[in-house]
């Protein structure tokens, strides 16, 4: 399959050697009939596992009623997916702005900021940070210029070391449109930054007039254990950017704003074609939904500890991260340690950090899986 697809896509995606067919709960099925148990949940994007009944009947149902409208037309789909939206997001996070991914959402996160600061033209964002590839979003990631493309930059962008608060201050002033995090950072191997941190940063951002920007495109939607992992620390930003898991697989991402930033949004401001279509929002309704039905934030965060108790063993010396947003850091490469779980029929992730393996399963996933993971960690080579 891999060769068939180089013979006529763009050959810029490192693909693991996984002939896959089908897939349900936590399980990926193989050509040759060999059950993959999936703890990298498709890059942190299937929620609630794959076929999920609740998803399957509202793809079905929507299908029926109405696949696409324009966002000239106001639909009842699309208001419910916002309240519900609203109603988990930190408090205060009042409007949404529905688009199709993470980069779109951070995209638009920042052009906000800039309609809410005028005259300022700087960004502040953390080293190891990553934010999507669009021009925007790929300006205030860390180490983008390899790949960037772009000959210029949009803004100016100071990069900070994480936690580092002296530095954070410093680099925080009246010239500052933005900052943009992630409370955890997924792609650089699932780095919670410190509560006393974002509390500063918080703190500044208020000093300074700065539009705080949160992007738990990766972290939210459940995946800490919360609902958004701001929550955890009880920090709440200007923006909140969200994506991945909020449609179970289908595109979507989000941006949700106080309405002192929203009122800076000026009528066609914003705009998106296909995001806030019908089929998307049904999902992200029933995504929420089910989460608070089948008591997923409970479960995500017992299942968590059990991580940590369980799978520091074979090469992993340490854990780190949040909920099932988790990086297992190696004595030997992430690379190989992924390998040899393969060869087990377990697929996880890697992460810009060579020696940390990712976890980012469904919220779905329970302890009997974990002890498999720990069980197979258990034969891989420790160095």
């Amino acid at each position: 399959m891999i060769a068939t697809e180089s013979d006529y896509l763009l050959a810029v995606y490192p693909q693991i050697s996984l002939d896959l067919v089908s897939a349900r709960g936590v399980f990926l099925r193989t050509a040759s009939g060999a059950d993959v148990l999936d703890f990298y949940g498709g890059h942190a994007v299937a929620a609630l596992g794959y076929a999920h009944p609740r998803v399957v009947e509202t793809l079905a149902r929507q299908a029926v009623e109405m696949t696409f409208q324009t966002n000239a037309v106001a639909l009842e789909v699309r208001a419910r997916a916002a309240e519900k939206l609203v109603r988990v997001a930190p408090t205060g996070l009042t409007r949404a702005f529905f688009v199709n991914s993470g980069a779109e959402a951070n995209e638009n996160a920042l052009r906000l900021a800039f309609f809410a600061r005028p005259g300022r033209e700087k960004v502040v964002a953390l080293e190891h940070g990553f934010h999507g590839r669009t021009a925007a979003a790929a300006a205030v990631t860390w180490g983008a210029s390899k790949w960037y493309g772009f000959p210029h930059a949009p803004f100016p962008v100071t990069f900070v070391p994480p936690d580092d608060v002296a530095r954070l201050e410093d680099a925080i002033d009246e010239r500052t449109a933005a900052v943009i995090v992630e409370p955890v950072q997924g792609m650089a191997g699932a780095v919670a930054l410190e509560p006393a941190f974002l509390h500063a940063l918080r703190r500044r951002c208020n000093e300074t007039g700065t539009v705080l920007i949160f992007d738990e495109v990766q972290s939210g939607v459940g995946r800490s254990g919360c609902y958004f992992a701001c929550k955890k620390h009880r920090v709440t930003p200007d923006i909140l950017t969200t994506a991945k898991a909020l449609a179970a697989g289908f595109p979507v991402g989000a941006v949700l704003a106080t309405e002192e930033i929203a009122g800076h949004a000026a009528m066609g401001s914003l705009g998106t074609t296909f995001g806030g279509g019908p089929l998307a929002c049904a999902l992200v309704e029933t995504v929420l939904d089910v989460i608070e039905a089948e008591g997923l934030l409970e479960n995500v965060r017992r299942v968590s500890e059990r991580i940590r108790s369980t799978c520091q063993v074979g090469p992993v010396e340490s854990i780190q991260g949040t909920g099932l947003l988790l990086g297992l850091r190696c004595r030997r490469p992430a690379a190989a340690v992924r390998d040899s779980l393969l060869e087990q029929n377990i697929l996880v992730g890697t992460s810009a950090d060579p020696n940390v393996v990712r976890l980012l399963p469904p919220l779905i996933l329970q302890e009997e899986h974990v002890e498999t993971l720990s069980r197979a960690l258990e034969k891989v080579s420790p160095t």
